[in-house]
């Protein structure tokens, strides 16, 4: 995976995605999810996240106390060594790792904790979820971090839906 190439293209095309995602929120909400849930399945079969992993490096995700205990159980030390380590308190008051990238990716983008890793690593990118039209300035948002996001706005974009 070209992570430069993939940043260019994501910025060039920023301002026109946002744009078609604001008009999504309009929209019928179960044409958007049934759309979104049918590309998210053909995009990731073309594209391995192990490739790239650029989520990993880039953000991190919200840790609530249930992925803090699981996260430190799979680690062997306590929920609040854990918290003191990798965590921070960010301005929405929600615990999220110190810095990127992630601690717990290895060299080949594998999840040193993966079995265990919190909810929002789960759910990534998000674009399976019902009620799509509710998160459309979160999938803007990942239009920059993750190519699958970007790949599937832009052949929603294509397909004409939401015109």
């Amino acid at each position: 995976m070209d992570l430069d190439r993939f940043r260019e293209e994501s910025e060039k095309n920023s301002k026109i995605n946002k744009g078609y995602l604001t008009r999504l929120k309009r929209f019928n909400s179960r044409k958007v999810d049934d759309a979104f849930h049918e590309i998210h399945e053909k995009v990731f079969e073309e594209i391995d996240c192990l490739d790239c992993a650029n989520c990993c490096k880039t953000t991190s995700p919200i840790f609530y106390e249930n992925d803090i205990d699981r996260a430190a159980k799979a680690l062997r030390v306590k929920p609040g060594d854990f918290v003191e380590k990798y965590l921070r308190i960010d301005e929405d008051k929600d615990y999220v790792l110190k810095s990127s990238p992630c601690p717990f990716l290895d060299v080949d983008n594998y999840c040193g904790i993966y079995e265990s890793r919190p909810k929002a690593c789960r759910e990534y990118p998000h674009t399976h979820r019902k009620k799509m039209v509710q998160i459309m300035d979160l999938t803007y948002k990942n239009t920059l971090v993750c190519p699958a996001v970007l790949a599937m706005v832009e052949r929603l974009r294509k397909s004409g839906l939401g015109k």
